[in-house]
């Protein structure tokens, strides 16, 4: 088999691993694999690099990603047809896309209304995709900002400062609160739960009424600065938007510790993680994720199972319908309500 291997939408930790993994897999069962550059764009371009054991060496523990990658979705670029031709006239048999849930979605289309025979693999920073328990990548992001929040324990600590620390996070909180319990932060605030700047800095002035004189909050991107009031607004630097037609966020982090510093009298600092999350060598987790991932994929193209998603459900690498991936997987809430008992 000619078996094509795309990795599209943002980077993170263990792309290459996974890259790895489909590719090493088929050469040692003699099929023949193929690098598609910039995913789906290089898919419909027909634009690829040669996978043989010499380009694979020494991809375990490389970030980022030796194919590239985009946002180019197929359907919007009037596309679809030169897909089709490249699997056609490619002599490609199957093509596994590695991506998060907006490549699960555009793959899946590609199935559903093509008929191309197409596998997915899950990756994000925000362990976001629905279907699986964890995408490799989160766990190299998680450690990053963990890192982080125990440096800036120590610089809040000497200057007894507010620290807010921001973090990825477009539609979920998964980052920040891992991240939050790991570096026993002080309050954490994701999209999922209105969390208010007095509710924040009550628990501020209650650490320094028991002798605690610095705090650490971790607040996700996405989420929305809000108020007793009622009042919530999503903070945007521009009032631009992404490919997707997102707007473009960043910057509650920095809203949030004026509002904490005006309410409580402590001063206060921001930091703002941002693409160092995505970035670098991927973790032990991430890698062994991520080789699972590929080697399972591998399988399902073998077995002719197109039209579905590898998948982790416990310890045990399984696979979804890509039909079934389908929104975004958002944080389990009884994590928040455990490192809620270490905010005050």
């Amino acid at each position: 088999m000619k078996i094509g291997i795309l990795t599209a939408g943002g980077d993170c930790p263990g792309l290459n691993a996974a890259i790895r993994a489909v590719a090493r897999s088929a050469i040692d069962n003699g099929d023949e694999p193929i690098g598609i550059l910039r995913g789906y764009e290089g898919l419909a371009r027909r634009e690829y690099m040669e996978l043989d054991m010499r380009t694979l060496g020494g991809l375990l523990p490389m970030g980022g990603t030796i194919l590239s990658t985009s946002s180019f979705e197929p359907h919007r670029e009037g596309a679809v047809e030169d897909v089709k031709r490249a699997f056609a006239e490619d002599g490609l048999d199957a093509v596994v896309a590695i991506g998060g849930e907006h490549t699960m979605w555009i793959t899946r289309r590609l199935w559903e209304e093509e008929g191309l025979p197409l596998v997915g693999v899950p990756k994000t920073i925000d362990n976001d995709v629905v279907g699986t328990d964890y995408t490799f990548g989160f766990d190299t992001a998680v450690q990053v900002a963990t890192s982080a929040i125990d440096r800036l324990h120590t610089t809040a600590q000497s200057h007894d400062r507010i620290i807010v620390v921001e973090v990825m996070g477009r539609n979920t909180g998964w980052i920040a609160v891992h991240a939050g319990i790991a570096g026993g932060a002080d309050g954490i605030v994701i999209p999922e739960v209105v969390t208010t700047v007095e509710e924040l800095a009550e628990g501020v002035r209650k650490r320094h009424a028991r002798g605690k004189n610095f705090s650490i909050i971790v607040v996700a991107e996405g989420a929305k600065v809000a108020y007793e009031s009622g009042e919530e607004r999503l903070i945007q630097p521009t009032e631009s938007v992404d490919e997707y037609g997102y707007p473009r966020l960043g910057g509650i982090g920095a809203v949030l510790a004026a509002e904490l510093e005006k309410r409580t009298g402590f001063e206060a600092r921001v930091t703002v993680l941002g693409h160092v999350q995505r970035g670098g060598t991927p973790t032990s987790t991430d890698r062994i994720l991520a080789t699972r991932y590929g080697a399972k994929a591998y399988d399902l193209v073998k077995a002719g199972q197109f039209g579905r998603m590898a998948a982790l459900q416990g310890d045990r690498m399984d696979s979804v319908p890509l039909s079934e991936v389908d929104g975004i997987k958002q944080v389990d809430l009884s994590l928040l309500e455990i490192a809620k008992r270490f905010f005050s």
